[in-house]
């Protein structure tokens, strides 16, 4: 997996680098401004970004996100200080995968990376319910029995002791693992027509 790392500040980006190169031994590339992105990005290909919210510039690091996915398939994860929800409201338009809260701890970028690697394996579009079975499963299939009882985003959270961000990060992950539209019904029609194999 090849993850770039955008970040202005140079020795978060090389903690994060050197842990993700420790950890996971995957192809690491860094950019600290949106210009070396726009250099890097076609070249390196990334199927991960992890980008800093605030990166000191004109534009966020959320806007310089949806900037590139107009022309650059990959999936997201956001590094911030920031907990607000208009922040993270405003980050779910460019469906990421997760959020590293700072301070960064090899902990967290263990985990997200860990997260972002079970996401990034890829269900067949002909899917069998052996298929769907393995890949809904855990904490996943809780959430679609949850779906199917009709809960909504902040009841699921309390149910499951999680953040109602959690929840939507958990519904983005689900609908792309069974190469749904990510609209809002689109997983309880799901839920409902497969209902037999949430039950179980």
């Amino acid at each position: 997996m090849r993850i770039l790392i955008i970040e202005d500040e140079i020795i978060i980006a090389r903690f994060i680098e050197q842990h993700i190169k420790a950890s996971f031994g995957h192809e690491t590339a860094i950019a600290i401004n949106h210009k070396e992105v726009e250099k890097i990005v076609p070249k390196f290909s990334p199927d991960l970004v992890l980008c800093d919210i605030n990166l000191n510039e004109e534009q966020n690091g959320i806007q310089l996100i949806r900037k590139l996915q107009r022309n650059f398939k990959f999936d997201v994860i956001y590094i911030t200080s920031y907990q607000s929800k208009a922040i993270i409201e405003s980050a779910i338009i460019t469906k990421p995968l997760n959020y590293v809260i700072k301070p960064i701890d090899e902990g967290n970028i263990y985990a997200a990376i860990k997260l972002a690697e079970a996401s990034l394996q890829t269900v067949p579009k002909a899917k069998s319910s052996a298929n769907i079975e393995l890949s809904i499963a855990g904490i996943e299939k809780d959430i679609v029995r949850l779906i199917l009882e009709e809960k909504t985003t902040k009841q699921i959270a309390e149910i499951l002791f999680l953040s109602p961000f959690t929840v939507k990060n958990y519904r983005h992950r689900i609908c792309r693992k069974l190469n749904l539209k990510d609209e809002n019904n689109a997983l309880l029609k799901w839920a409902l027509q497969n209902e037999h194999l949430i039950r179980n």
